[in-house]
């Protein structure tokens, strides 16, 4: 099906909508997809969450959004290493942060692998009140160090009145499973309410049912409202251990096998074959967060203050094929086989150490021995890898490398509005407020032998090599105040915003210490919203979004940072809502100006692109021009009665890289982002009455860049969701069941789902899952 008609059916399926709107019956309400601003914004429905199961992360829920991506490893989420969004040609991935986050409103801290958190870590999916996208310009008051292609804030649900348990257990494909109970306490003071929840999960991956991914969290919320005061205090705290998917390098492997990434379930004992072993792909990661909030008022000004804090730790795995030679033995065995010796930094000879003999010194392949190991890098790897080019007694030998994190943030917000009613009858708000949060990362980077390669990769946990040790101290402080301005059917508001960064790079080991400064410009943001009938506003909006320099470019140590400039976007939204009590259409046109776009300049790999384990800290990060983006968002959500409801969204966007963008000496100007889709829409259908709900939808995402140069395109595709619920009322001790069946994929399409310069991820098959939650 070609692109013209694929558009040509959803702007039938728009017109069908407004169609039926026109001749629907009674209908008693359509859920609010953008609240009244001068910015393109939307916030999920009930029935996207339907989509999902328990079993997902919070982040798949906005994909169905205009304008938006989330790809992951699979329909659980079970994998941050091949997780990302893409919004308007903006990215969060392995190498790139353009994107803000916001958890209740409160920065989360970056959202990269190395370090970062994404929302899955905060906010457990029964726990999720909404998550809302600001597309583009944003507002002026949000958190985020990355916001150059808007913000998604993700809030968590508020206390119930009513005192009760609530049960829910999911069971899934590929080992899917998860069990989640919360106490929602009733009142346990005057006016404070509560709850505490807690759940387990676990999963497998969906090509070979081998990784042991699992995962628990434990959350608890209590707010305290009075006249004009309001506490809200939150904790969560969230332990996960995933089992990664690997990247697939070309569009012919791809084709070759869609459903295999090539990581193995099956120990060989030869390294070379081993090192792709799923289990020894894995994330580890916890994350503690808790904040408390107090809003209130003096007079006529209104007030908002909340004291944050973040704990961050983990690891990311690898398992390299051999040893690296850190200590010159002379001809003596080698001590990196012995447990209880580590050397720190630099070594003392790069050879590597693949097969020993039984006296602990290496073996040497025999002469003219031709190995027949080409898996997994489809070449010819060289007779030291291979076990049929030693000698008998011979012994492989072999590494797990951990990278090593640790994060605090420790964060401060305040703000106040202040309305008033001017003498010519407008009335006036200000605003303006203050963020400021230090944190410390540390880094370090650890070797440890595996125990016996023959048998398995457990590893002796007091490593041979560390090979570096480093700490990221950064300040963040940003200041806004907006003037808005109502007269009759017109608001007007104007911004400033300015931000403060200080980095700073402590080696541990060198004792060498670099310190940069990452400020903002003043950042105007500004819009007007004219209301042209109770239904129909048009509005218009204008950002200066800024992205400081990130603590992950002080990692490497070529990136020339006297010429490194943070990144910047200039935003333009125009656009149309129609809000009616059966219909919503939310129209946009924007327009970005995205430049000093930053890129990671890997070194060059090993032969035919294996692995380089000791890659450490080279590389650089580059200003490569900038990206200018253009486009339409369109949605539609109308109900056709009382039980039935459609939603449509159309998304056509144009994002090109800008003048002046190189990748090494290649000029890449006027060629499509890398991942980004021209053409995407979205068509739902939604039943529900009393007792039963259900729904159908279907995502289409066009050709997309495969490369810079643009020279291969993943291939266009289209998935399609289901969910069927059955909602059964008060059974005596039991107050309520709801028994929700949801299938994602549901006609298993191949596709590519995460893409990065000449590689992707492949997108999960059909997953079914089953939930059943029980309120007593």
């Amino acid at each position: 099906m070609n692109s013209l008609f694929k558009k040509s059916i959803l702007a039938c399926a728009v017109t069908m909508t407004s169609s039926a709107f026109v001749m629907a019956g009674d209908i008693e309400e359509v859920a609010v997809t953008g609240k009244s601003t001068s910015y393109a914004n939307n916030a999920v429905s009930e029935e996207m969450v339907n989509t999902q199961s328990a079993m997902t992360s919070v982040m798949a829920v906005i994909d169905n959004l205009p304008g938006v991506i989330v790809s992951e490893g699979d329909n659980f989420g079970a994998d941050d290493w091949s997780t990302q969004i893409v919004i308007r040609g903006f990215s969060v991935d392995l190498d790139q942060q353009q994107i803000g986050t916001t958890i209740d409103g409160i920065a989360n801290g970056n959202s990269n692998y190395g370090g970062g958190a994404k929302a899955n870590r905060y906010i457990d999916t029964e726990n999720m009140a909404t998550a809302m996208v600001s597309q583009g310009t944003a507002d002026i008051a949000s958190r985020s160090n990355e916001a150059l292609g808007g913000t998604i804030n993700f809030t968590t649900i508020d206390p119930s009145q009513e005192q009760k348990v609530v049960v829910s257990v999911t069971s899934a494909d590929y080992g899917g499973h998860k069990n989640y109970v919360r106490l929602e306490t009733g009142e346990i003071f005057e006016n404070t309410y509560a709850w505490i929840s807690a759940s387990s999960r676990e999963s497998s991956d969906w090509m070979q049912n081998y990784a042991q991914n699992r995962g628990d969290h434990m959350a608890a919320k209590l707010v305290r409202e009075t006249s004009g005061d309001k506490l809200t205090a939150y904790i969560s705290y969230d332990d996960i251990h995933e089992d990664n998917y690997q990247r697939i390098y070309g569009l012919e492997q791809f084709a070759m096998n869609p459903e295999w990434d090539m990581l193995t379930d099956t120990w060989t004992g030869i390294p070379h074959v081993d090192q792709v072993n799923r289990r020894a792909w894995s994330t580890l990661r916890e994350n503690l967060f808790a904040y408390i909030d107090y809003d209130f008022n003096i007079g006529d000004v209104e007030l908002s203050a909340n004291l944050y804090y973040h704990d961050n730790s983990g690891r990311g795995d690898w398992i390299p094929p051999y040893l690296v030679d850190v200590i010159d033995d002379g001809a003596g065995a080698h001590s990196e086989l012995m447990p209880g010796v580590t050397h720190l930094g630099t070594p003392e000879t790069a050879n590597r150490i693949y097969f020993v003999n039984a006296d602990g010194t290496s073996a040497t392949p025999i002469a003219g021995c031709e190995t027949a190991i080409r898996f997994p890098w489809f070449y010819n790897p060289g007779a030291q890898y291979d076990p049929a080019c030693y000698d008998a007694g011979v012994t492989p030998v072999m590494s797990y490398r951990t990278t090593n994190y640790w994060k605090e943030r420790l964060g401060f917000n305040g703000d106040f509005t202040w309305s008033t009613e001017l003498s010519n009858g407008a009335d006036n708000t200000l605003r303006g407020g203050l963020w400021i949060e230090d944190y410390n990362r540390k880094e370090t980077r650890s070797w440890q032998k595996v125990v016996d390669a023959l048998s398995g990769y457990e590893f002796n946990h007091v490593p041979y090599w560390i090979q570096y040790d480093r700490e990221y101290p950064v300040k963040t402080t940003m200041l806004y105040l907006e003037d808005s301005l109502e007269m009759g059917n017109v608001t007007a508001r104007l911004g400033v915003k300015k931000f403060a960064v200080e980095l700073q790079r402590k080696d541990n080991f060198a004792n060498t210490n670099l310190t940069v400064q990452s400020d903002s410009d003043a950042l105007v943001n500004a819009g007007v919203v004219v209301r042209l009938s109770d239904d129909l506003e048009m509005f218009a909006g204008y950002a200066d979004n800024f992205a400081a320099i990130k603590d992950t470019v002080l990692e490497r140590d070529a990136s020339a940072l006297d010429n490194i400039k943070p990144e910047t976007a200039k935003n333009i939204d125009v656009g149309l809502r129609y809000t009616g009590e059966r219909l919503n259409v939310n129209a946009t046109y924007y327009k970005i100006n995205f430049s000093d776009r930053l890129t990671f300049i890997a070194p060059g790999s090993e032969a035919s692109g294996q692995i380089n384990y000791t890659i450490g800290t080279d590389g650089s990060y580059v200003n490569t021009g900038g990206v200018d983006s253009k486009g339409f968002e369109l949605s539609a959500t109308a109900m056709l009665n009382e039980q039935w409801a459609v939603y449509a969204s159309y998304t056509s966007n144009d994002s090109v890289y800008a003048s002046n963008t190189f990748v090494g000496d290649v000029d890449i100007k006027g060629n499509t982002v890398v991942g980004s889709a021209g053409d995407m829409a979205v068509l739902s259908l939604d039943w529900s009455n009393e007792k039963y709900s259900a729904g159908l939808s279907s995502k289409w995402i066009d050709k997309r860049a495969f490369n810079f140069a643009n020279s291969a395109m993943a291939p266009a595709y289209t998935v399609t969701d289901a969910y069927a619920v059955v909602h059964v009322g008060d059974m005596g001790p039991v107050k309520e069941i709801n028994a929700r069946f949801s299938v994602n994929n549901l006609f298993s399409q191949h596709y590519l789902g995460t893409i990065v310069n000449n590689a992707g991820w492949l997108g999960a098959p059909r997953t079914v899952a089953m939930n059943i939650t029980a309120s007593f």
